[in-house]
């Protein structure tokens, strides 16, 4: 059995500084994803893909430490976030216009397989209602701007609107994929004022 592994500490993808805006470069990575649309805090089916997502990702880490003798801790949740319209996320925060999804990591050595194996084991309990909307994919970023944000969702406005306007296009970039979230901090344990999220957005050169 080698040391359980902890991501967030091995991987840089899962560092950022607070009020300093950064170029990384973000390899391949596989994800357990599943999709949605709505406002985040009223949605049910927000909470459901919480509810399938978490399940299979620690059916997947049991078989991996039982299996392989790799061990590790189940990563942040993240979440790709997008709209028609992404003023929707700087300036009038329309939460009802978002789509999403949201993932967890799941180390490259763990293969299709392996996962139809977790998805069985859980469906074989108590199967989540939108266990079957679960996904094994991979998500190549490659470069991206990132910083950490501390506060309330709903004050990450203001830092998207320097992140997109003046910091992407002034270093000669220009955005492409997805907006990236990464959320450090439990907000069922954590005060809206202290929760940490990473805000990524992968660009290309202008």
């Amino acid at each position: 059995m080698t040391d359980k592994i902890d991501f967030r500490k091995a991987f840089v993808g899962y560092r950022a500084k607070h009020g300093v805006l950064e170029v990384v470069d973000v390899p391949e990575m596989q994800y357990l994803m599943i999709d949605g649309r709505g406002d985040p805090n009223t949605a049910p089916e927000y909470l459901e893909a919480i509810q399938a997502l978490y399940p299979v990702a620690y059916a997947v880490r049991a078989a991996s430490k039982r299996e392989l003798g790799r061990d590790y801790v189940v990563p942040p949740l993240e979440g790709l976030w997008w709209s028609e319209d992404m003023g929707a996320f700087t300036t009038a925060r329309d939460t009802s216009r978002w789509s999403w999804t949201l993932m967890l990591m799941t180390p490259d050595w763990i293969d299709h397989t392996m996962f139809d194996a977790a998805l069985a084991a859980v469906a074989a309990s108590k199967a989540p209602t939108r266990l079957g909307e679960v996904r094994l994919a991979v998500l190549h970023e490659g470069r991206c701007v990132q910083t950490l944000h501390i506060g309330s969702f709903d004050d990450e406005g203001p830092v998207l609107e320097a992140m997109h306007r003046d910091f992407i296009p002034g270093h000669g970039l220009r955005m492409t994929g997805t907006h990236h979230e990464i959320y450090l901090s439990d907000p069922r344990r954590v005060e809206a004022a202290r929760l940490r999220t990473i805000l990524r957005q992968p660009v290309v050169p202008a």
